[in-house]
């Protein structure tokens, strides 16, 4: 879902051309898998369309290749710092660092618990990616609309389970 969302936001804000985006889990056996239905069911009532995504695995991915990289939890984070070398690169936030400050300290994971937590989870993705939008654009110094740059920045978001 948050691919999805900052995909989609990304187009809207006029950053399409700016950012290379991947996401995947730290845990790996749905890794290849289509997203849960209830995740492309709460993307849809916003537009924004992630059945074609495919998860994939953190350890699949050559991390230190990324710019950026955003978790949704705690566990998260320490789990990509321990996937990083040691050598600086890629930089790694939670995504509610970037959220104003009515969100949550943490986005939860709603694989266990109702549909409804779904739609509540991709509003908070929303407006993670609108502030991670923001500030990045902002650093570009892009406003919408304007020309996409010759080198794109490279982000990152993990998730615990490759399937979100």
């Amino acid at each position: 879902m948050a691919e999805g969302v900052f995909r989609h936001l990304s187009s809207q804000l006029g950053g399409a051309g700016f950012f290379e985006v991947e996401s995947a889990g730290t845990v790996c056996y749905q890794a290849g898998s289509f997203p849960d239905p209830r995740a492309v069911r709460a993307a849809g009532l916003h537009g924004i369309d992630i059945s074609r995504v495919r998860s994939q695995c953190i350890h699949d991915l050559d991390l230190n290749g990324f710019d950026l990289v955003f978790t949704m939890d705690h566990e998260n984070y320490r789990d990509v710092l321990d996937v990083l070398d040691d050598g600086g690169r890629p930089v790694v936030y939670m995504m509610t660092e970037f959220a104003d400050e009515t969100a949550v300290e943490e986005i939860e994971d709603p694989y266990y618990g109702p549909e409804e937590g779904f739609e509540s989870t991709l509003k908070r993705l929303i407006v993670c990616a609108e502030g991670i939008l923001s500030h990045l654009l902002a650093a570009q110094g892009s406003v919408a609309g304007s020309e996409a740059c010759d080198s794109p920045e490279t982000i990152q978001g993990g998730t615990r389970d490759a399937a979100r």
